[in-house]
């Protein structure tokens, strides 16, 4: 089996090609938000995996991720995926003016050390679950800091001033409950792994509910991961650029699941191709 994941934030941050733009400001406005930036990006990748017809079987995304994950199972088309995700980078936008915080990566210390750590801090809450040895923590702005000291590891500071998947933002997630209604939703056309809890969505209904609480709830990654993994799946092809939640599977044991990104994928296509042109065998020969 093989599925397709999607990065959110971490993803790759690219421009979009200029013959987009006109449609891109008619969505969204003049001004383009990097989440929207990676919407099409995961998106063209998704369209371009149809072209060459490589399809999966079951599809995941990490938080803004998941918006591309339903996009390619099907669940609505380009120009519904860009609204929603450019209502839910306003949203978001407005909480951070509201109720300014941030969040933290702890890396190379278990979960369970960072959630001890947290107990009895009433301004930070773990936000995601990203694999055995990350995770990352949610905070108000003067509380996160203080929060952290108390984890031993690594930490990394992202280049967000809201507090994502925490109570923080609850203002924002009912804001995105309402234009999630507004929209009609399709079936999927292939199963889509929810990162709020891991559990398999096969109808329209459930992946909007699933999307209606994934702004609130944390990201649980590692239940995405052990979902595929009982499945399955054999390979993961990582759409929309970045390469991170490829390198965080290095985190987990599971041999049986290899990763690749898009574009090691196109390259590998790309070589199958030239190898099945005629006088290729006899080149290889030479060689």
């Amino acid at each position: 089996m093989r599925a397709f994941v999607f990065p959110g934030q971490g993803g790759g941050i690219t421009e979009p090609a200029a013959e987009l733009l006109p449609k891109l400001r008619q969505v969204v406005g003049e001004r383009i938000p990097d989440q929207v930036k990676l919407f099409v990006r995961a998106a063209q990748d998704a369209d371009e995996s149809r072209e060459l017809d490589v399809r999966p079987d079951v599809v995941a995304g990490h938080s803004l991720g998941e918006y591309a994950a339903a996009y390619a199972a099907g669940c609505f088309d380009f120009e519904t995926g860009l609204w929603l995700v450019a209502r839910r980078d306003h949203f978001l936008a407005e909480a951070a003016e509201k109720t300014p915080g941030g969040m933290i990566a702890i890396l190379k210390t278990p979960p369970e050390e960072v959630e001890e750590a947290l107990q009895g801090s009433a301004g930070s809450v773990v936000a995601n679950y990203n694999s055995p040895r990350q995770t990352v923590v949610s905070g108000l702005r003067g509380a996160l800091g203080d929060a952290v000291e108390r984890v031993r590891g690594r930490k990394v500071r992202l280049n967000v001033t809201f507090a994502a998947h925490s109570p923080f933002v609850a203002a924002a997630g009912e804001k995105m409950r309402d234009a999630l209604d507004s929209i009609e939703f399709r079936k999927p056309e292939v199963p889509v792994i929810s990162a709020v809890d891991g559990s398999i969505l096969q109808s329209a209904d459930a992946v909007k509910a699933a999307l209606k609480g994934q702004m609130v709830a944390p990201v649980r990654w590692v239940r995405v991961v052990e979902t595929l993994a009982r499945l399955r799946v054999e390979e993961w092809v990582e759409l929309g650029g970045g390469g991170v939640l490829t390198r965080m599977l290095k985190d987990f044991d599971l041999p049986s699941l290899r990763g690749i990104t898009f574009e090691d994928l196109r390259a590998r296509l790309s070589q199958q191709a030239q190898n099945l042109l005629p006088g290729s065998a006899a080149k290889e020969r030479d060689t």
